[in-house]
């Protein structure tokens, strides 16, 4: 019997000039939180923070979209003891806790989950055309783990907009609600800017520096606890089958009236 194909390779990471730089690479699947993805972010995310040489970390994407959120072909098929949305806290905390300051270069949209990863950033840059939407009640599910990095960014009356809308937004109106730090075409520009200016900060200054900036943000595990079960209770609801069924079926969920 032949050995399986190994893995693809779905997240890359690269050392250059003191900056760790993290690529979401699996655009034929608009770079959803995958199974494989999701492992290969928390791989990355690691040895970013571990290895020596980086000073900081830019995360980014190949293909149009930053990231569409968890895999929901997966999510369909899975239990409620098996949601890869019981991950997605260990990937926003290795992010937001990270010692090294995080940017995220988001060239394309991004919608739920893509979003939380976006929020733990300590800085994010977008171009004019990129879109967002917290997508998750248009499907029958409920938004709570990325509320944590999502709540400690965006202004509060629009956040509750947004959540509850589900609506999608464009990158002038993500700027001016906290989502985002910059807007600009040339986004490779900004993210050069940025790097210089992080890279000019002391290592140990700016690891404390971010502890500071983290202390009053609830993000532990017991609060993350607390929210997965609130999503894996609707995630096993009637509407959210009804969603999920929907969405793989291009039709307005049976709550869609008018």
């Amino acid at each position: 019997m032949a050995d399986p194909a190994p893995d693809p390779t779905l997240v890359r990471l690269e050392v250059a000039a003191g900056v760790a730089t993290i690529t979401l690479d699996s655009p034929t699947n608009r770079n959803a939180l995958s199974t494989l993805v999701r492992s290969q972010l928390l791989i990355a995310l690691d040895a970013a923070a571990a290895d020596p040489a980086a000073r900081m970390v830019v995360l980014t994407h190949r293909g149009p979209v930053f990231c569409s959120g968890m895999d929901l072909k997966e999510e369909a098929v899975a239990g409620p003891d098996r949601q890869g949305v019981r991950e997605l806290p260990a990937i926003l905390r290795r992010i937001s806790r990270c010692p090294k300051p995080v940017l995220a270069r988001v060239a394309g949209p991004a919608r739920a989950g893509g979003i939380g990863i976006m929020a733990a950033a300590d800085i994010v840059v977008t171009v004019p055309t990129a879109t967002f939407a917290f997508s998750e009640v248009r499907i029958g599910l409920i938004p709570a783990v990325i509320t944590v990095p999502v709540l400690n960014r965006v202004a509060p009356a629009a956040a509750r907009e947004l959540l509850l809308t589900g609506e999608v937004f464009d990158a002038r109106r993500a700027l001016a609600i906290g989502l985002v730090n910059a807007v600009d075409e040339d986004l490779d520009a900004v993210v050069r800017r940025y790097v210089g200016a992080l890279l000019a900060g002391g290592p140990t200054a700016l690891a404390g520096t971010k502890s500071l900036l983290q202390a009053d943000v609830d993000d532990s595990p017991e609060r993350y606890a607390a929210l997965l079960a609130i999503s894996a209770a609707q995630f096993a609801s009637d509407e959210a089958n009804e969603g999920g069924r929907s969405f793989a079926e291009k039709r307005p969920a049976a709550w869609v009236t008018g």
